[in-house]
């Protein structure tokens, strides 16, 4: 079983290796050894926060008196988002780890990713959620095919006028398409990370409760570059940053090509867990986006 389990995975990252096209896996535009201080500045918990390595990689650390975050200094209206990550180990139940963009005000908008902590050797949950003119409950839940606590991996958010992706290690786990009148992100937004105390709703609903004795707990995080179009300053409206010309907006990136649909699929066949447009709990008439 072990066997069967360590072969798929290691199909899984060969299929991804020999198959991913060459626009995220060498990352046009994407800044090289770009340091923390260039791109990002410690908004909280500045003393829960450590810079290593020539501000080469980033720590945050959690404690019952505070976590941690820092967000980017400037605030973008399209690009290409990504930062490498390890998450918390341990029996990290209640703690959030969170990487997203999100703008200032009232009606944000926001599109996140957020690891969730969990107890007895049990797998962190990654979360995904939209919020658009203030209104979220966009949750889809994944388990991953790697244990996010070992080893950095990266994860991007690609957001342009025709569709929001999620990436991790390059393969779409998520696709939002600005398509069909639905709700899209229309405001500058940063990008955010943080590790904060989630307890009353991360794990199991809110039932586990984060444990102290196990503190602090360390997420680390690598790659500070930023590939966007800078908004700051020429206007609150996003549609300045809706130009071709920029890479991450061009025709390539405007729809998944035939192999990141087939990655895409398979992902949310055998990882999701979790989907809100299938949640009748939680919503009478779906929304527009569901159909």
């Amino acid at each position: 079983m072990d066997y069967m389990r360590t072969f798929g995975v290691l199909a899984l990252a060969l299929w991804i290796i020999t198959g991913v096209d060459s626009r995220v896996f060498k990352g046009r535009g994407i800044e090289k050894y770009v340091t923390f201080g260039q791109n990002y500045v410690v908004t909280w918990g500045q003393s829960h926060v450590s810079t290593l390595h020539s501000g080469q990689e980033v720590d945050l650390y959690m404690d019952q008196s505070s976590g941690g975050g820092f967000e980017s200094k400037n605030s973008y209206g399209s690009g290409l988002f990504q930062i490498r990550i390890k998450v918390p180990g341990g029996n990290t139940g209640g703690i959030v780890t969170a990487f997203y963009l999100t703008s200032k005000g009232g009606g944000h908008d926001e599109i996140d990713f957020e690891f969730l902590g969990n107890n007895n050797g049990k797998p962190v949950t990654l979360q995904t959620n939209l919020f658009l003119n203030g209104e979220g409950n966009r949750e889809e839940r994944f388990r991953l095919w790697f244990n996010p606590t070992k080893h950095y991996h990266t994860y991007g958010i690609l957001w342009n006028p025709y569709q929001i992706v999620f990436y991790v290690d390059n393969i779409p786990i998520r696709v939002y398409k600005n398509e069909n009148g639905v709700s899209y992100p229309s405001k500058p937004m940063q990008v955010e990370a943080s590790l904060w105390n989630g307890d009353d709703w991360a794990t199991d609903g809110g039932r586990t409760k984060v444990n102290w004795a196990y503190s602090p707990f360390i997420a680390h995080f690598q790659d500070f570059s930023l590939s966007g179009c800078n908004i700051d300053g020429r206007s609150n409206n996003v549609g300045a940053c809706a130009s071709s010309n920029y890479w991450w907006n061009a025709g390539n990136y405007q729809r998944l090509n035939g192999h990141e649909q087939s990655m895409y699929e398979h992902f949310r066949n055998k990882y999701m867990n979790y989907d809100y447009c299938s949640d009748r709990s939680k919503y009478q008439t779906l929304p527009r986006e569901c159909y």
